[in-house]
């Protein structure tokens, strides 16, 4: 303690009184709850992107999940844009609370997908999605008022694979490449239930295989503190079920004295949540553990990757001259946030200069004009 105040003349006092028994604590330790008051208060916001074939359940699945109709009515594409490749997609929003927290969920469903006799643009559209709530958040951000900007990007997306196709076909190749890196892509096998438990294991070893084969990203839950001896058994728990089989039901049934979520057929009863059948479970627990970890991931890993590229290339928005400006790849991240700041307070002092030419310019045109003879 003399080794630590010998540099701090005429504060013995107060250091002394700092040190004393009855007043160590100072209020460092509570930070974690205070931190967690103002998330509670603020409220959560999450959206769900949710692909694949029509009648594969990805609905049911999504309400399953949340415990909540978050969609009733599927929106029907018309044979005519089935034909020509069309990808309706479909955002659905509901405040959910439980014990409290709020989160504003936002599920993006997709129709369409898949059903075409021409589906090689069927991607097209929903990359356009991303990137569009990308460049939204984007400009939201470049604004002046940002205290309140809605968060609209995509933080997950459900990719549900058919159960009966042997690993992934080429559109599932071609589009899952394309969107590995700007959003967190969880792959699930749907309809779980049409399958014997051999069936699914050789449906997720073919899944994981191509995934490999083909270097397609998807999300990776992050390791925990070996300390953390629950988060460990947790995470181990999901990463066996992974690729996830699942399926769902919108029918609560009273099954051994319990209200479940189950589906019912002539041989018995199927409750979704039983880990023996189905991964819907594993995969709740996935997406709401890790709910802060996949908006970090897009804020600080797509988001950047789509802003890095957005500045360096000037493409889209409000883009004036920045292409080319960022072209020297030994610029360091701190140069280029000067050089935005620059540019931003360019583009101020260029407004402010036209407002004050054009004030100028009506005050001389309201001037009473003189006569210049004699």
């Amino acid at each position: 303690m003399d080794s630590n105040m010998s540099g701090r003349k005429g504060n013995s006092d107060t250091a002394s009184v700092l040190s004393s028994p009855g007043l160590s604590y100072v209020g460092f330790s509570d930070l974690p709850n205070l931190i967690h008051r103002k998330s509670v208060k603020k409220g959560f916001e999450f959206t769900l992107l949710v692909v694949g074939r029509d009648g594969t359940g990805k609905t049911t699945v999504v309400n399953s999940i949340f415990h909540t109709e978050i969609v009733t009515e599927k929106q029907q594409v018309p044979l005519s844009e089935k034909t020509q490749g069309k990808v309706v997609l479909d955002p659905s929003t509901v405040e959910l609370e439980e014990r409290g927290v709020r989160v504003r969920l936002t599920v993006v469903h997709t129709h369409g997908y898949g059903d075409s006799l021409n589906n090689t643009s069927n991607p097209d559209p929903i990359i356009k999605y991303i990137d569009d709530q990308f460049e939204k958040y984007f400009n939201d951000e470049s604004g002046i008022n940002r205290r309140h900007i809605l968060d609209t990007r995509v933080h997950c997306m459900l990719y549900f694979v058919e159960p009966y196709q042997r690993g992934l076909k080429p559109i599932d190749v071609k589009f899952l490449k394309a969107v590995g890196s700007k959003v967190n892509v969880i792959p699930l096998i749907a309809k779980a239930d049409t399958l014997t438990k051999q069936e699914l294991a050789v449906k997720k070893h073919e899944l994981a295989r191509d995934i490999e084969k083909h270097e397609i990203k998807i999300y990776q839950m992050p390791d925990g503190d070996d300390e953390d001896i629950e988060y460990k058994e947790t995470f181990d728990s999901i990463k066996k079920c992974m690729p996830f089989a699942v399926c769902g039901s919108n029918t609560p049934i009273d099954l051994k004295g319990h209200r479940v979520l189950a589906r019912a057929y002539p041989w018995g009863i199927l409750d979704v949540e039983n880990s023996e059948w189905t991964d819907c479970k594993a995969l709740r627990t996935m997406i709401i553990s890790q709910m802060s970890d996949l908006q970090e991931v897009t804020h600080n890993v797509h988001y950047e990757n789509y802003r890095s590229e957005r500045l360096m290339t000037g493409k889209s928005g409000k883009g004036d001259g920045l292409r080319g400006a960022f072209e020297d790849a030994s610029m360091s991240a701190h140069e280029r946030k000067l050089f935005e700041k620059e540019q931003e307070l360019k583009r101020m002092q260029d407004q402010l200069n036209r407002m004050q030419q054009q004030i100028a310019q009506q005050t001389l045109s309201n001037l009473p004009v003189r006569d210049s003879r004699v």
